[in-house]
């Protein structure tokens, strides 16, 4: 009897020890963008959908960093296009912000949404100044007035990093320009307060 309680706690220990390693050589795998690996793993029977610690889905680690081959093998092993990090970010906004165009468009392309709950993507492109990624996006259906959990739109992130060429971008897209944060600043005010003067001339004058 001791012997094969013995020989089941080696078994699971030995189990437990082989699931530790394919979970760390998913994670670092993914951040890595090492489509090889996690191609294999994924074939061992590996979940697409395994998270770190913080939330992070491989497909978001992956298009965070803008591994878009590897994205996109995540996109053909259906992994889940909207999950959401513990700060709420998918897959789709971390890209966005990063400034990684190609990731936006396989994303987009194979589904992505736009208006999952937290800080839109849009609203990230702009705050980046990632002109491209906003374009993109406006192109593939973004509600251009969309706002954050504290009410900043795409216009307003703009206006805060100095970006006028996002700006005029998006005021030619019929931006809201009266839209307020919840502390109740406007675009204007928000460029006014980031001393980006020739953008709050451009709203004052709308």
């Amino acid at each position: 009897m001791k012997k094969t309680l013995l020989t089941v706690s080696v078994a699971l220990a030995l189990s437990f020890s082989v699931q530790a390693s394919t979970y760390d050589d998913l994670i670092q795998g993914a951040k890595l963008g090492d489509v090889a690996e996690i191609r294999t793993l994924l074939g061992r029977g590996a979940s697409a959908d395994t998270t770190d610690i913080e939330g992070n889905t491989l497909l978001m680690l992956a298009a965070r960093d803008g591994h878009g081959d590897l994205v996109q093998l995540l996109i053909n092993h259906r992994a889940k296009l909207n999950a959401r990090n513990a700060a709420g970010d998918t897959a789709l906004a971390l890209a966005a912000l990063r400034g990684h165009l190609r990731v936006v468009q396989l994303l987009t392309d194979a589904g992505a949404s736009q208006s999952v709950p937290g800080w839109p993507p849009l609203v990230y492109g702009a705050f980046g100044g990632h002109r491209q990624i906003v374009t993109w996006l406006l192109g593939k259906g973004a509600n251009i007035d969309a706002a954050s959990d504290n009410g900043m739109t795409a216009l307003m992130a703009a206006a805060r990093g100095g970006h006028i060429d996002i700006v005029k971008d998006l005021l030619k897209a019929g931006a809201d320009t009266t839209k307020k944060t919840d502390a109740g600043q406007t675009a204007r005010d928000i460029a006014l307060g980031n001393n980006n003067t020739d953008i709050a001339s451009l709203l004052g004058s709308r």
